[in-house]
């Protein structure tokens, strides 16, 4: 059995780097994240060729792992607790055991080698528990060093998991031998990797998969120069953000022609991924074509994420194999999450989402909003107080940062935008062009704020006395007017009162003159 709070530290000893995350699993706030560090080792370095692993690069890579061990500890994270999975640099190298035993005898530290197919396992674990996937069929792939892992899944699971050793740093070692990249070698690159892609674009096209979800830095960095082209910043998370074939295209036509300096120069590269983007921007390009794929959705969690995740289900001996069942509804799980670490009245905020999803279905007719947004609405219900965790005072605006920042998982950044404007605007003023957050919104995602924030607001009026007192609305609408006749426990004198007082922008919305009187 678990305790209430078990602290984990999951490293992954990649081709390119070691990367380690520490989270903290808590039955009522699940998994938070803890720390994360990353260290470019680079510990195949030459190695493809070779398989043979660098003494320098071994040496770097044993200093990481104990300031690794050092943080973990400084975490609280107990040494039987610290998981570590080598990949396919180290997984191919003939001198493998020699490094492991080093580690072992410097650091106290166990890495397991895991093969190319339990790392397309563990990746699709994490980048589920990140992405709403298997809705339709989705294409998971996630671009490392020395190899390339490729999950289909669709509905009913897992259709297929392959290790592709098409990793960026092999690719480039392999390849490219010019600066920058010749013709030749791109031609060279493509058909390397066509001829690699062939049974995952076959099966991809007999499921029909219509959608991609990239993890990964290389993913990842690619994400970040294409929005730095735009004129975009993103400081935080990429999660569920996208890029279209049209956005990549323009970028993949700007950096080929350059070389290393050039590329060292561009905005949003990560200085250390100079040399390893080209053979990333090729496979990238191949990936869209082959699949035959119009939009790349972004996942940050991947192979560490799901090593956390299957040790979790281990430990409390729930058996699970890729093809069971998919994630449970990582959207409102997480949305729950963040509830429970800001210490919400979790029994008013259920109640508050009722009663917004009532008055969304009952007024369906006026606002034509579709079921999207009806669950972009209850979720906004549920955290419209959590700010009251930092102040009562400007709670609104508190909990609109927290939803902004509060890294929830499985929605688009356009989502978790519309959530935190319908938590700003539960109260005091209404939407505003004046506040940049809602002036940045597209034009229909602004209407939508401005009926959720309406249908919200009067929620939170006829809840008012905080007793749950409303248990069913009739609506009547002729013409102009709009009578809104609340079934009630005990007479509605004060939910009438308060839902009177939040009701003139749901009027001003619905252009209709609105009059609440009990049943």
């Amino acid at each position: 059995m678990t305790t209430d709070k078990l602290r984990i530290a999951a490293i992954d000893l990649g081709t390119n780097s070691f990367h380690m995350i520490i989270v903290e699993e808590n039955k009522e706030k699940g998994i938070v994240e803890i720390d994360r560090v990353k260290d470019m080792i680079c510990i195949g370095r030459g190695s493809i060729s070779t398989k043979m692993l660098d003494e320098e690069a071994m040496q770097a890579g044993v200093a990481a792992l104990k300031n690794f061990l050092v943080l973990a500890a400084q975490h609280g994270v107990a040494p039987e607790n610290v998981l570590a999975f080598a990949t396919s640099a180290i997984r191919e190298a003939s001198n493998r055991g020699d490094f492991l035993r080093r580690v072992r005898l410097e650091t106290g530290l166990k890495v397991k080698v895991i093969s190319g197919k339990e790392e397309a396992e563990f990746i699709y674990y994490g980048v589920r528990n990140a992405v709403k996937i298997g809705r339709t069929p989705d294409l998971l792939f996630d671009i490392g060093g020395g190899s390339v892992e490729f999950v289909l899944v669709d509905k009913n699971g897992v259709q297929l998991l392959e290790s592709r050793k098409i990793g960026v740093a092999r690719m480039r070692e392999r390849f490219v031998t010019m600066e920058p990249i010749s013709p030749h070698e791109i031609k060279m690159l493509e058909q390397f990797f066509a001829a690699e892609l062939v049974s995952a674009v076959k099966k991809a096209a007999e499921l029909k998969v219509s959608r991609a979800v990239a993890s990964s830095g290389t993913a990842q960095n690619i994400a970040r120069m294409i929005h730095s082209m735009h004129g975009r910043t993103i400081e935080g998370s990429l999660n569920n953000s996208t890029f279209s074939r049209k956005e990549f295209q323009a970028l993949y036509k700007a950096v080929l022609p350059l070389g290393a300096a050039e590329r060292k120069k561009m905005t949003g590269l990560d200085e250390k991924r100079v040399d390893l983007i080209v053979p990333g921007l090729i496979l990238v390009d191949m990936i869209f074509r082959l699949f035959k794929l119009e939009q790349i959705l972004i996942s940050d969690s991947a192979l560490r994420e799901g090593m956390v995740l299957h040790y979790l289900k281990r430990r409390t001996r729930v058996a699970e194999k890729p093809g069971d069942e998919l994630a449970p509804d990582i959207r409102r799980e997480s949305v729950y999450e963040l509830g429970f670490r800001c210490d919400w009245n979790r029994q008013h905020a259920e109640y508050i989402a009722w009663l917004s999803l009532l008055l969304f279905d009952k007024l369906a007719a006026l606002h034509k909003l579709d079921a999207h947004y009806r669950e972009l609405l209850e979720y906004a219900a549920l955290l419209h107080n959590i700010g009251g965790f930092i102040s009562i005072s400007s709670h609104h605006k508190h909990s609109q940062y927290i939803v902004m920042n509060g890294e929830l998982r499985g929605f688009s950044p356009s989502e978790i935008a519309i959530i935190g404007n319908v938590v700003r605007y539960h109260r005091k003023s209404p939407p505003s062009e004046k506040h940049v957050a809602y002036s940045q919104l597209k034009p229909a995602h602004k209407r939508a704020v401005d009926v959720l924030t309406g249908l919200l607001r009067l929620a939170n009026g006829l809840e008012r006395g905080h007793r749950q007192n409303i248990q069913e609305i009739d609506v009547v609408v002729s013409g102009s007017a709009l009578t809104l006749r609340l079934h009630s426990a005990f007479e509605p004198d004060i939910e009438i009162w308060a839902a009177d007082l939040l009701k003139p922008w749901l009027e001003t919305v619905l252009q209709k003159t609105i009059t609440i009187e009990p049943f």
